[in-house]
């Protein structure tokens, strides 16, 4: 047995909302509940609701900007920047720019959408 997993195959996330979101590591792809790890691309004008999850959330931007409105602060994220979302904040992720911003998201535990708890 070797003492590594390679990832090839990630869980690519159906969406609706033009984002790209796929699931190196994480509940959908090898069952680990501590940790998600996900490379995403949010098209230009994309936005989410609000959440306030049960977990931690570390962005790092590739390419592009992010927007978060954390507890009613605005933040934006450049390319190179990165941020951790401590667990029970409320906060909203967005993209309100002209171009497509790529970036990985890792979560603490891991990502799950019983435990985002998305606004409607």
């Amino acid at each position: 047995m070797k003492n590594y997993i390679l990832q090839k195959s990630p869980f690519v996330v159906p969406t609706e909302d033009g984002k790209y979101i796929a699931e190196h590591f994480g509940l959908a792809t090898d069952g680990n509940a501590n940790i998600s790890i996900a490379h995403m691309k949010a098209p230009a004008g994309w936005s989410e609701p609000f959440q306030t999850p049960e977990f931690d959330e570390f962005t790092f931007i590739i390419k592009g900007q992010k927007q978060f409105l954390v507890d009613g602060e605005k933040v934006v994220l450049k390319a190179g920047q990165s941020i951790k979302i401590h667990k029970g904040t409320r906060v909203q992720y967005s993209n309100p720019f002209e171009e497509e911003c790529e970036y990985l998201a890792i979560c603490m535990p891991a990502f799950s959408m019983d435990t985002v708890h998305r606004e409607d």
